[in-house]
C-alpha cells in the first residue's frame, strides 16, 4: 500500500498492519511543485518508522529551517525545504510567487517537519495550519493523531478559533463512529495525555469534510466554526 496526500494517523497504520500482516506499506511525500510524489519516501524496508514520511529520494536533498532560513538541529520542527531534479522552474506568469517559493534552488514547501537522529523526516503540519495559542505553537495533526486512536472517533479536524486573550483556541470538530456516543467531558479526559497547551478548549460534534484526495478541508471548518465576521 502506498500512502500519500495527507499524513495518516499512526494508529490507523498499526491497525492496518494487524489486519493485513502479510502486506507492506510505503509513504510517499511530494508536491505539485516537485512534479508529484517521491522526493521523500519511507521505503518498504523501513516500516518500523510508523508515521515518518521517510528520507530524500535519489538525487534529492532536504533541509529543516527556521523562519529566517537557518538550518535547525535534529528533533526541532521547522519548514521543510527540498531540492532535486523534479522541482518546477516557476509558477506560470507569477514571478513574485515563484521568487517566494524557490530560493537558491530550494523549494519552500510550506510544510512543518522534523528530522530524527537517524535521518528520517516526520511531517508535523502545514505552516498555515499551525495554531498559536498563548504564545505556544500547536500542530493540529499531532492533536488529531492522538484522538484518532479513540475507539469512538471516526474522524477529527482541529483548527484555531479566535480568542481575545490567547490569540487562538485549539478547537476540535469530532465525527463519531455510527452508534457511538462521547461526551465533552470524556473528550477532555482523553486529552489529559496531551500537553496542556495542545488540549482542545472548544469541542464540536459534527461531520469532518474531506476532499477527493482525503485531505481535511480546513477552510470549510474555519468558515463554519471560526467565521471571519464573528
Amino acid at each position: 500500500m502506498h500512502i500519500g496526500a495527507q499524513p495518516v494517523p499512526p494508529s490507523l497504520v498499526r491497525a492496518w498492519r494487524r489486519l493485513f500482516p502479510g502486506h507492506d506499506y510505503d509513504t510517499n511525500y511530494g508536491l505539485t511543485e516537485t512534479t508529484g510524489p517521491g522526493c521523500v519516501h519511507l521505503g518498504l524496508g523501513n516500516t518500523e518508522h510508523i508515521g515518518a514520511i521517510g528520507v530524500p529520494g535519489f538525487d534529492w536533498e532536504a533541509r529543516i529551517v527556521d523562519f529566517d532560513g537557518n538550518d535547525l538541529p535534529d528533533g526541532t520542527p521547522g519548514e521543510l525545504l527540498v531540492k532535486g531534479p523534479g522541482v518546477m522552474r516557476e509558477y506560470y506568469r507569477d514571478p513574485e510567487a515563484s521568487a517566494a517559493a524557490i530560493r537558491d534552488g530550494w523549494l519552500h514547501t510550506g510544510d512543518i517537519a522534523r528530522r530524527d537522529e537517524v535521518g528520517f523526516i516526520w511531517l508535523v503540519d502545514r505552516k498555515k495550519d499551525l495554531i498559536i495559542t498563548g504564545g505556544e505553537n500547536v500542530s493540529p495533526v499531532e492533536v488529531e493523531n492522538h484522538f484518532m486512536a479513540h475507539p469512538a472517533i471516526q474522524d477529527i479536524g482541529v483548527i484555531g478559533t479566535p480568542d481575545v486573550r490567547l490569540g487562538e483556541l485549539v478547537t476540535a470538530v469530532i465525527q463519531l463512529k455510527p452508534g457511538r456516543t462521547l461526551s465533552e467531558r470524556e473528550v477532555l479526559d482523553y486529552a489529559e495525555a496531551l500537553p496542556r497547551y495542545q488540549r482542545p478548549r472548544v469541542i464540536h460534534f459534527g461531520a469532518v469534510p474531506r476532499n477527493a484526495t482525503g485531505k481535511i478541508e480546513k477552510p470549510k471548518l474555519r468558515r463554519r466554526y471560526a467565521p471571519a465576521d464573528a
